[in-house]
């Protein structure tokens, strides 16, 4: 857990910047996992109460007990509403560097396969910089389907940057001969949750890992290579 910064905690909970690469929950194949090290390093063992993928950093909520655990899997799933960020009283915020560049800002609407059912999705979006080879777009989530940010992006012709799974695949290989690209360029900048839901103030914010503060560079510098 030392190398897990835990960015706020109280009786109820832990937010923690969740490294590129830890699994969040373990299972078939996974040696490491944030719910096994919590489990090994903290009693009683913190519980996990949402998710972000093995590859995505950033802010992320535990729960230090059952009440806590219920209470905000409740606030958590609200946000599957449909209705635009803050409206429910809570914020997840993403920051993202993309191939191209898409509109200055928009709500991306697709349909999401879920479990072998298609469900609308939405996924917000404003583009803070770019060079026309890339871009760095904010990102908030209006529902929480697995991959979202990720598969809204590659569908409509902007993939995020190291992407294994949907991305572009020839742009990631020569970006990882030229420029060092090693990671999914996709973390979780931000989690705000409304003191009357919390019974708290709750806003976190995380400044970027360096492997994606060194490519947002490029931006500015596009012939510019990270060393």
């Amino acid at each position: 857990m030392k190398n897990i910064p835990v960015l706020f905690e109280n009786e109820e909970c832990l937010v923690l910047n969740k490294p590129a690469g830890l699994p969040v929950q373990g299972g078939a194949g996974v040696g490491r996992s944030l719910d096994l090290l919590l489990a090994e390093f903290r009693s009683p063992r913190p519980l996990l109460v949402h998710r972000l993928d093995k590859d995505t950093a950033g802010v992320m909520l535990v729960a230090k007990n059952r009440d806590a655990a219920a209470k905000f899997s409740a606030i958590f799933s609200a946000r599957e509403g449909g209705e635009p960020p803050g409206s429910r009283g809570i914020i997840k915020q993403y920051r993202a560097l993309c191939a191209g560049t898409p509109p200055a800002s928009g709500v991306i609407r697709l349909a999401l396969e879920v479990r072998g059912t298609e469900k609308l999705s939405r996924t917000r979006y404003r583009r803070l910089a770019g060079n026309g080879e890339f871009s760095l777009l904010e990102l908030e989530l209006d529902t929480g389907r697995m991959h979202q940010i990720r598969r809204h992006l590659a569908r409509i012709g902007h993939p995020i940057l190291g992407d294994d799974k949907y991305g572009d695949f020839t742009l990631n290989k020569a970006l990882a001969k030229t420029r060092g690209l090693k990671r999914l360029l996709l973390y979780a900048s931000r989690l705000v949750i409304a003191e009357e839901l919390a019974g708290f103030p709750l806003d976190i914010s995380v400044p970027p890992p360096d492997y994606f503060a060194l490519f947002a560079g490029l931006l500015e510098a596009p012939d510019a290579a990270p060393k």
